[in-house]
């Protein structure tokens, strides 16, 4: 499977039919219907509609379509009804235009101070009433299931592309704690060599009173706890098992967003204590260079589905 990025865009627009024996008795099927999706991330799938009053009734069709493709993110999408015919009028029909005098004179009978109907009013009137309902519902969804198709395609561009981003970023990760390894036993020796050199002055200021062997073994005893205080290997391997099943959601793909979330939580965890316990600057600026990848993988990995 993919991995899929929440962050997408998908339009497209109807191809309005050719005026038809029907079309010009009043049913207005050759209007251009458009459809447009946006995407962006968010924690959990949040649809929002944008309908024409016309359409009103097909949202919970496009809801369960749109449910039925995507699990997280923010989505908008909004439906546009132009009708093609309306830069053409029709003349009223005989009938029409006598029922509309009927009931303006009717009107006038009891409201004789009333406003006459003007031309433009007769014609709105008229219109309304010709017109015939057209039924966009199945045209609409065949529509939106071409958009979301799309969107689709648009979200796993774009998820193939962090996906490719993550796997540099926990590469240069590996390279970091693989440095960081050798680090340790040589600032261990180091410190063994500064508590010999110490206890050696101790001895000489204190006149021979303490026991070569004695001060030697206080020095590898001391040695010994920093040892262990600045060991990060455990760190190194919690932080090498993250980083393989980071790269192992990355390649099933699917839902992994929010797994990938917890993980860099972890990972920035693993990071602060290998920090923490750091007994030299360039194992500091090891750290420090974790964390940086690490933040760039989080912001990365709020997109991801």
């Amino acid at each position: 499977m993919s991995v899929y990025s929440m962050t997408g865009y998908a339009a497209v627009q109807s191809t309005p039919a050719r005026n038809t024996p029907e079309t010009d008795a009043g049913t207005d099927a050759s209007a251009r219907l458009g459809v447009e999706i946006r995407s962006v991330n968010s924690r959990f799938l949040d649809l929002a509609f944008r309908l024409p009053d016309e359409l009103r009734q097909t949202e919970p069709a496009l809801r369960e379509l749109l449910t039925g493709k995507l699990k997280r993110g923010k989505i908008e999408m909004r439906v546009s009804l132009e009708s093609s015919s309306g830069s053409s009028l029709r003349a009223p029909a005989a009938s029409t235009l006598q029922r509309l005098g009927s009931l303006e004179d009717t009107v006038k009978s009891w409201l004789p101070h009333a406003a006459a109907l003007s031309v433009a009013d007769v014609l709105r009137l008229a219109g309304g009433e010709d017109k015939t309902t057209h039924d966009y519902s199945d045209e609409l969804l065949k529509l939106s299931k071409k958009a979301l198709k799309d969107l689709l395609a648009a979200r796993e561009r774009e998820g193939a592309r962090l996906a490719q981003m993550l796997l540099d970023r926990t590469a240069q990760l590996r390279a970091l704690a693989a440095s960081a390894v050798p680090m340790v036993p040589k600032l261990v020796e180091q410190q063994k060599l500064r508590f010999m050199e110490r206890w050696q002055e101790a001895m000489a200021l204190g006149g021979g009173s303490t026991l070569p062997e004695a001060a030697q073994d206080r020095a590898l005893t001391e040695a010994t706890s920093f040892a262990i205080r600045i060991d990060v290997a455990e760190e190194i391997t919690r932080l090498s098992s993250h980083l393989d099943e980071i790269d192992r959601l990355l390649a099933a793909g699917g839902e992994v967003g929010k797994r990938l979330d917890f993980l860099i939580q972890e990972l920035h965890r693993e990071a602060n204590t290998l920090g923490s316990k750091s007994g030299s600057l360039e194992l500091t600026h090891v750290s420090v260079d974790m964390k940086v990848l690490i933040e760039q993988i989080r912001e990365q990995v709020q997109n991801i589905e």
